[in-house]
């Protein structure tokens, strides 16, 4: 049966993730609705990951399958886009071999987390309101640092379903944009509340709460115990995902 990879992006904000669940609105659950009602078959996703509640995505992608005929398939994004709530967008849909996934054929991601240095009503939904100053020079030489570990069992949350907590990070920094500061972090994969619990972790750093000394010697101890709290959700964007064989650009909600 023909795969297609669809290319999304979804406001967390009502939803209490991606992944479908019994009683709880989830993104997932109602573009498999949707997909079904418009494909006249059932149709299941399968998605690139997993957001939790009230975490953004710019950019997501899914994988299904499909007998829907490849004329069927050029407006379907337009379909789509019409029933689904408007807190959801379908950019495009991909044909893509049979053996691809969504999943485990992404060799990156890149999150960001967006802070806010100024009270602003328009971007509670967005961001996290931070009041004091932070030292975002030391901010970065300690993200600096993350890219010489790959266990990062202390940013982990208990519960979370992987099997190893070894990741590989390729970039980790933090940006002024006006108003607003952003860290942006990409890896071949993610723990679960591994970038919200990194953020908090590193604002300890920015706000003299932590020494660089400190920030290292928890990243050793592999003991989530010893880091920051997690910040809130909302200031979460997953916003790239990349395919060897999918041409893609970051999605980034405040530069389009």
């Amino acid at each position: 049966m023909p795969r297609y990879f669809l290319e999304l992006a979804y406001k967390g904000s009502h939803y209490h993730g991606w992944q479908e669940q019994i009683n709880a609105s989830t993104v997932q659950e109602h573009l498999n609705k949707a997909l079904s009602i418009l494909c006249r078959e059932p149709i299941e996703t399968l998605g690139c990951g997993r957001t939790d509640t009230a975490v953004h995505s710019s950019q997501f992608f899914a994988h299904f399958d499909s007998t829907i005929s490849p004329n069927e398939i050029e407006k379907l994004p337009h379909k789509l886009n019409a029933i689904l709530n408007h807190d959801i967008v379908i950019y495009r849909i991909i044909a893509v071999a049979e053996n691809a996934h969504a999943r485990f054929d992404a060799i990156k991601r890149s999150y960001s987390y967006y802070i806010s240095k100024e009270k602003n009503p328009f971007l509670n939904e967005f961001t996290w309101y931070w009041t004091h100053e932070l030292d975002i020079n030391l901010m970065n030489q300690a993200a600096a640092l993350l890219s010489h570990y790959d266990n990062y069992g202390c940013f982990s949350k208990s519960g979370g379903q992987q099997h190893t907590n070894i990741c590989i990070i390729s970039e980790a920094k933090w940006l002024e944009e006006g108003n607003l500061l952003r860290f942006t972090i990409t890896a071949n994969r993610f723990l679960r509340g591994m970038v919200r619990t990194i953020v908090g972790t590193l604002i300890q750093v920015g706000d003299h709460k932590i020494t660089l000394q400190d920030f290292e010697n928890i990243i050793k101890s592999q003991d989530r115990t010893k880091a920051g709290q997690s910040v809130p959700a909302e200031g979460l964007f997953l916003e790239e995902i990349c395919y060897p064989y999918i041409h893609s650009k970051r999605r980034s909600p405040f530069h389009p």
